[in-house]
C-alpha cells in the first residue's frame, strides 16, 4: 500500500512513475538528484521483466556507431535526436560503469555488459535508486488517471483493493503492446483520446508466407535452421532499395531474424503499397555471377545436390531453392545462377504484435510538448516504448527508452522547479 505523508514534515513534491521498465527507471534515476519524493508503481510482482527477458541471450544495451548515423535508425528520424545526443551510447556506458557494471563493444558494434546478462545491472540500479529514497510499489495496476490523480488496483491477500492518490507530476512509462505477459498490455490507451494515439503495429517481427502458399512438407525438417551469410533486399514503391547482410531463420510460418527485423520497415511500406512483400535473396553474395555460372555448367556427371554443394550452397539453401524454383529449371545453369543470386520469396503478413520484439505506434508527437508532457494534461509525462517511434534491434530500442526516460525526468524537474539535494548523487 502507498504510505501517507508523515504529519509535521515539510511536504516535498511527489512524482509517480508508472512502469518499472528501463524508461521509468531512468526517469527515477534522473529525478533522484532532486529534493522530491519518487514513487514507482509496477503492476507485476517485480520490475523490468522485458529487460530481463532481453538479457537472457545477452543484453544488447546500445550500439557504438557514430551518433549522427545512430539517430537515423529511428522513424521519425528527428524527434528523438536531441535526446539521444544528450544521452547516447557513451553516456550509457558511463552510467553502467558508475553502477559497477563494465561493458564492451562487440565485433558488430553492439554494446553489451561484460557479464552479458541484465540481472546484475538491474540489481545494482535498483539498489542505487532505493539508497536515494526511491520507493517501489509492486502489484499496483494503474486503472485510470484524471488530472493529477491516479487510481490503482492493488493486489492484496484479501483481494484487490482500489486506492487513489494525487501527485504533483505523473510519469507514464507503461510500454507498448508486445509481450503483454511481461507487463506491456497497452491498457493505458483508454486514458487518452484517439487523436492522441497512432495505432500500434508489430515491429521487429517475423514475416509470414501467404496461406495459399505455405511451405511444403519437404522444408519442415529445416525449420529453425539458418540461411547463413545471405544478402537480402526489398524494393520500395519509389524504387529505392533497402538491403542488408546476415542470417535468416526458416520458420513454420515464414522467416525471422535480425536481418528480417532490419528490413521490416521497408517490407511494411511495400506491403501497404502492393499487398505483398517480395524479399529478394542473394544466397551466395561472396560468389561472382560468372564464377557461379561456371560451377553450375560443370560437364561432369554428378547429382544436382553435389553440383550445388560444390558451387557453395549448403543443405538449407538447397532446400529453399527446391522449394521456390520450378523443377524444370534445376538443370539450367543460367536460370539457376539467376535464382541463386536473385531468389524472390513472397510473403503477405507479419506475425502477431504479441510476438513482436517491439511496436511502432503509440502517443503521437503532436500530443506532447517538447518535454514529453501531454498537452491535454500537463501533469502527465510519457516516455519509452509507448511513444510513437520505431527502431530496429541492435541496441537502438533500449537507448531510446533510456534517453526519453531521462528527458522526461528533466521535463518533470523543470515543471516542478525542483531544487538539487544538498548531497547530490553521482
Amino acid at each position: 500500500m502507498m504510505p501517507n505523508n508523515q504529519a509535521g514534515l515539510p511536504k516535498k513534491p511527489i512524482v509517480a512513475i508508472i512502469g518499472a521498465g528501463p524508461a521509468g527507471l531512468m526517469a527515477a534515476d534522473y529525478l533522484r538528484q532532486f529534493d522530491v519524493t519518487i514513487q514507482v508503481f509496477e503492476q507485476k510482482p517485480s520490475p523490468a521483466r522485458k529487460l530481463l527477458m532481453a538479457g537472457k541471450s545477452g543484453l544488447n544495451i546500445s550500439h557504438a556507431e557514430p551518433v549522427d548515423a545512430f539517430v537515423t535508425r529511428y522513424q521519425p528520424n528527428d524527434w528523438l535526436t536531441p535526446h539521444i545526443e544528450d544521452f547516447n551510447a557513451a553516456h550509457i556506458r558511463d552510467f553502467m560503469t558508475r553502477l559497477g557494471i563494465e561493458s564492451f563493444v562487440g565485433s558488430t558494434g553492439r554494446i553489451f555488459p561484460t557479464m552479458m546478462k541484465a540481472s546484475p545491472l538491474l540489481r545494482a540500479w535498483l539498489q542505487a535508486l532505493q539508497q536515494d529514497g526511491v520507493a517501489f510499489f509492486y502489484r499496483h495496476s494503474c486503472d485510470n488517471i484524471d488530472g493529477k490523480q491516479a487510481t490503482f488496483s492493488v493486489a492484496h491477500e484479501s483481494g484487490n483493493l482500489t486506492v487513489s492518490q494525487s501527485f504533483d507530476a505523473i510519469v507514464l512509462a507503461t510500454g507498448a503492446m508486445s509481450w503483454s505477459r511481461l507487463g506491456s498490455d497497452g491498457k493505458w490507451q483508454a486514458w487518452l483520446s484517439d487523436i492522441e494515439l497512432t495505432p500500434f503495429y508489430a515491429s521487429n517481427v517475423g514475416i509470414c508466407r501467404p496461406l495459399s502458399q505455405p511451405w511444403s512438407a519437404h522444408l519442415h525438417r529445416d525449420f529453425g535452421k539458418a540461411l547463413k551469410r545471405v544478402k537480402a533486399q526489398v524494393t520500395l514503391p519509389n524504387g529505392k532499395i533497402e538491403q542488408g547482410f546476415g542470417d535468416i531463420i526458416l520458420t513454420h510460418y515464414g522467416m525471422e531474424s535480425g536481418l528480417i527485423y532490419r528490413l521490416n520497415r521497408a517490407m511494411r511500406e511495400q506491403l501497404n503499397h502492393t499487398g505483398k512483400v517480395s524479399l529478394q535473396l542473394d544466397l551466395l553474395p561472396d560468389v561472382a555471377d560468372e564464377k557461379l555460372l561456371s560451377s553450375l555448367k560443370n560437364p561432369k556427371k554428378q547429382s544436382l545436390a553435389n553440383l550445388w554443394r560444390k558451387a557453395g550452397l549448403d543443405p538449407v539453401k538447397i532446400a529453399l531453392l527446391r522449394e521456390i524454383v520450378a523443377k524444370t529449371h534445376w538443370h539450367n545453369a543460367d536460370k539457376m545462377t539467376k535464382a541463386i543470386k536473385q531468389l524472390t520469396v513472397e510473403f503477405d503478413s507479419f506475425r502477431p504484435i504479441e510476438e513482436a520484439i517491439s511496436c511502432g505506434g503509440g502517443v503521437k508527437r503532436t500530443a506532447l510538448t517538447e518535454d514529453f508532457a501531454l498537452k491535454s494534461n500537463p501533469y502527465v509525462f510519457c516516455c519509452g516504448e509507448m511513444l510513437d517511434w520505431d527502431a530496429p534491434t541492435g541496441g537502438y530500442l533500449l537507448t531510446a527508452c533510456f534517453a526519453t526516460g531521462r528527458a522526461v525526468g528533466q521535463g518533470v524537474a523543470q515543471f516542478l522547479a525542483l531544487s538539487k539535494k544538498l548531497t547530490q548523487c553521482t
